[in-house]
């Protein structure tokens, strides 16, 4: 036989739970380690720290803390981009540098290793398909540790490429995977990712081109370099592929001596490519060139001015050909293959090779098709950052 509660005891209970629902349960913060370690990772965790500090109030505010590996490690190729993009200093500085890929990725993953054994994070954000991204995906995901993979899905199939064998490993590890567009979720879930953990929010890269284009074109940095807008083309070269072999180089260097007799080309010189042309012999011949204005690496906003006014632009970057297509500027990629379909699909961006035939067949091609219709993609509307905060906060 049951025994019924006493009013008064009653009475105690009900007074016990309205205390308790008036008590305001604390959560825990959520700890995040932000890696960053290149310019172009720079770029896109600026907007993403960024959306972390106006979360909403619904969700206790995280504890972000910022590793740069120092993969780019001058100030030319990393600090200016930090000033530029008011992005706050690193909390850990690993300081790896350069060195073969087995080196570096293996000196980043002892590195991180203690710096993760030490903050006990709950989450670890990599960002594109760099050495460091792969290196600390990994070491966080030996240690139980969530990874959350921006730019994830991105495939060009070619297995030459390092990059490529980064970005299909990390996205394997990864428990939250963020994509730029519809082709990088249709790669993940053929590859056999689980559905649930593929995000399509758009390109953190483009935030901070949409924030930062007023202020870079007020630079009118073209000027500086006695150009005229809209009349001279843009040129960024550095993939193995393009200026490791000497016979590529020197038949990309034969192109690009054509070209600027026609068109002015601003030349920011990346420091493998210098070494490589300086070790062919190339170096001397392509100072001579009269209307190549050949520069040292530029700031974030000196670049961005630049390819902002410019009517063409030659490049073997990946994220470029994306920048490229927001700002409406025609891009001819010196190579067989992109990581960034979605570039070509609308209009924007032309695959060439490294052949000069081709590359020179495909300017004249541009010269005279007059205004080309360019589209752009789903989502690349400064916004992808405060998607990725609001999932990362409220799914996980």
């Amino acid at each position: 036989m049951k025994k019924s509660l006493s009013k008064p005891t009653k009475a105690r209970l009900l007074l016990g739970c309205e205390e308790l629902a008036r008590i305001e349960i604390t959560k825990p913060r959520t700890k995040i380690v932000v890696v960053a370690s290149t310019r172009p990772n720079f770029v896109k965790v600026a907007p993403l720290i960024e959306a972390f500090q106006r979360s909403p109030t619904s969700y206790p505010a995280p504890e972000i803390r910022l590793v740069h590996t120092g993969q780019h490690y001058d100030d030319r190729m990393s600090g200016s981009f930090f000033n530029e993009l008011a992005l706050r200093r690193p909390d850990v500085e690993l300081g790896i540098g350069s060195g073969s890929h087995a080196e570096q990725t293996g000196n980043v993953m002892i590195a991180f290793e203690r710096v993760l054994m030490n903050d006990r994070p709950d989450w670890v954000i990599v960002v594109g398909d760099v050495n460091s991204t792969l290196a600390c995906a990994l070491t966080a995901k030996k240690l139980g540790i969530r990874v959350a993979h921006l730019e994830a899905g991105l495939r060009s199939r070619d297995w030459t490429m390092p990059e490529e064998i980064n970005r299909v490993v990390t996205d394997v590890l990864c428990d939250a995977l963020f994509t730029t567009d519809r082709i990088a979720d249709t790669n993940l879930r053929s590859e056999g990712i689980d559905p649930a953990r593929i995000h399509f929010v758009g390109n953190v890269m483009i935030d901070t081109l949409l924030k930062h284009r007023e202020r870079a074109l007020s630079l009118e940095f073209w000027k500086l370099l006695g150009l005229e807008s809209s009349k001279y083309a843009v040129l960024t070269l550095h993939r193995p592929g393009n200026v490791d072999n000497r016979e590529v180089f020197i038949g990309l260097c034969s192109a690009l001596e054509t070209i600027q007799k026609e068109l002015p080309i601003a030349f920011p010189v990346h420091p493998r490519t210098r070494k490589m042309a300086i070790g062919f012999g190339l170096w001397d011949s392509m100072q001579q060139w009269p209307n190549v204005r050949i520069l040292e690496p530029l700031s974030y906003l000196e670049m961005l001015s630049l390819t902002s006014s410019a009517a063409l632009i030659l490049t073997d970057s990946g994220g470029l050909q994306e920048e490229a297509l927001v700002l409406q500027v025609p891009c001819l990629t010196l190579r067989n293959n992109t990581e960034r379909p979605i570039t070509v699909d609308l209009g924007g961006n032309r695959l060439v090779g490294n052949k000069p035939e081709t590359i020179l067949a495909a300017v004249q091609s541009l010269s005279s098709a007059g205004v080309l219709s360019i589209g752009r993609p789903e989502k690349w509307d400064g916004a992808a950052a405060d998607r990725i905060v609001s999932i990362l906060l409220s799914q996980y």
